[in-house]
C-alpha cells in the first residue's frame, strides 16, 4: 500500500496477502499501519469496495476517502453498449470536475436508457471530488488509484518468471523485497506532489 508523505515524497506504507477485501482485512492493516506511527491521514483513494470505505470511516475518522475515477468510469461503462462506451467514457470525464456537470449527466444517461449507469454515477457522486479539497497541482495524481495500480504492475512483471511458490511465506518475502527496492527509487527520485509551505 503506497502513501505520499507530507514533504512529497511517495512511500511504501505496507503488504500485506489477504484472500477477501472485506472490512476487517482493511481495518486490521490500517490499526496495523497507526500502530507502526501512520498519523495525519488526509486522503484515501480506492476503488469502489465497500470493505475498504467502511474500514476508512472507523480508522481514520476526519479523513475522505476518493472514489478512484478509472475505477467509476469502468464500473459506470459496463452497464453501456460496447458502441457507446468511449462516447460515455467521454462524458463522465468532463463531468467529473463539476457536481452539476455530474448531476445533469447522471440524468442525461438515465434518459439515454442506460440507469444502471446512471445509478453507479449517483452512488458515487459524493466520493468523486474529494480530492478537489487539496491543491489543484494535486489533482490529477490523487484522484484516481495510478500509484497503487503501477506498484501493482511492477510487482507481477517481477514475480511472472518465478511462477509457482512453494508457499505464502515466500510470495511475501519477494513481494516485499520488491516493495522495498520501489521504496528507494522513490526516497531518492523526484518528489510526487510539491506540497505548499
Amino acid at each position: 500500500m503506497p502513501g505520499v508523505r507530507d514533504d512529497g515524497y511517495r512511500e511504501i506504507l505496507g503488504a500485506r496477502l489477504a484472500d477477501s477485501e472485506d472490512s476487517l482485512f482493511w481495518q486490521d492493516l490500517f490499526e496495523d499501519l497507526k500502530v507502526r506511527g501512520l498519523r495525519g491521514v488526509k486522503l484515501i483513494v480506492s476503488d469502489g469496495h465497500k470493505g475498504i470505505q467502511k474500514a476508512v470511516r472507523e480508522s481514520f475518522v476526519g479523513s475522505s476517502w476518493q472514489m478512484c475515477h478509472v475505477h467509476l468510469i469502468r464500473q459506470a461503462l459496463k452497464k453501456v453498449p460496447k458502441k457507446k462506451q468511449k462516447e460515455v467514457a467521454d462524458k463522465i470525464k468532463e463531468a467529473l470536475v463539476d457536481r452539476q456537470k455530474l448531476q445533469e449527466l447522471i440524468r442525461e444517461l438515465d434518459k439515454m436508457g442506460y440507469k444502471s449507469a446512471a445509478d453507479t454515477l449517483e452512488s458515487f457522486q459524493y466520493d468523486v471530488m474529494n480530492y478537489m479539497q487539496f491543491p489543484q497541482s494535486h489533482w490529477r495524481r490523487i484522484r484516481t488509484t495510478n500509484i497503487m495500480e503501477r506498484t501493482n504492475k511492477e510487482i507481477k512483471r517481477r514475480t511472472k518468471v518465478v511462477g509457482a511458490f512453494p508457499s505464502q511465506e515466500s510470495v511475501l518475502r519477494l513481494r516485499v523485497s520488491i516493495l522495498i527496492d520501489i521504496n528507494e527509487e522513490w526516497i531518492t527520485g523526484n518528489k510526487y506532489l510539491i506540497m505548499e509551505q
